[in-house]
């Protein structure tokens, strides 16, 4: 059958696939839990959940490198990736040999086709159904407003989640107000944040690995601002991690 990706691009598939390759860990997750997990044969380093599965899948490098030779002794008959989070011109190559499917996200709704159209791939329409209605559940309103808000996602330089991005929809839907009005991920100056005057700042544990210690630098730099770090699965993972996103916004 042939199956269109949300890039628009068309994939031909002979059979079910029954060796799956993912290079995106929220998709990697979300496979599991759509009952796939005997079918995936490859994952990436930062495929992290569930807990154990890198330790019976092979490792076939990150979500920017691959490892050709190990993907070609895989034979997979399915690779999954993602727009943003993979390199073009890695899986341009890997489309050569394969099939290779591919989602672009920016908001919920993308994120629920993505799923939809993962289920359509696989033949778990079923489970991708129930997954979409529960998530489609969860985020029928944004909660109460919180405030103004920047969301770090690197430091030095240091770089925030703007428009056009699965994370600024998420801080919505969290309550908070984005405060950046560039597209994108922007590098920002101190003098910069301080002008955008936030009430909180936002020190995401991925992909740059924001750690406690590094709350009392950002004090300093902006006194009188409320400095949290928070969990990036929760605000960057599209797959069924959506889950879980709204108990944990619920907690800040």
């Amino acid at each position: 059958m042939e199956f269109t990706d949300q890039l628009n691009r068309t994939i031909f598939l002979p059979h079910p696939p029954q060796r799956i390759v993912s290079l995106v860990p929220s998709q990697t997750e979300l496979l599991v839990d759509l009952g796939l997990e005997d079918r995936i044969v490859g994952v990436t380093k930062f495929c992290i959940h569930p807990k154990n599965l890198k330790k019976s899948k092979t490792i076939v490098g990150g979500t920017k490198n691959y490892r050709f030779e190990v993907i070609e002794e895989l034979k997979p008959d399915l690779i999954i990736g993602n727009k943003e989070e993979n390199d073009q011109k890695g899986i341009e190559k890997l489309a050569e040999r394969f099939p290779v499917w591919m989602s672009d996200i920016f908001t919920i709704p993308d994120a629920l086709e993505m799923i939809r159209l993962i289920g359509d791939l696989t033949q778990s329409q079923k489970k991708a159904k129930e997954l979409r209605a529960q998530i489609s559940k969860e985020f029928c309103k944004p909660l109460h407003p919180k405030g103004k808000a920047v969301y770090l996602i690197w430091n030095k330089p240091k770089m925030a989640a703007g428009r056009n991005t699965f994370i600024d929809e998420m801080l919505r839907y969290a309550g908070f107000e984005n405060v950046i009005a560039q597209k994108r991920y922007p590098e920002l100056s101190n003098e910069e944040i301080k002008s955008l005057d936030p009430e909180w700042i936002l020190l995401s544990s991925e992909p740059f690995p924001f750690k406690e210690k590094h709350i009392e630098e950002f004090e300093e730099l902006f006194p009188n601002k409320k400095i949290k770090i928070v969990d990036g699965e929760m605000f960057s993972w599209y797959g069924s991690r959506l889950l879980k996103s709204k108990k944990y916004f619920q907690s800040i």
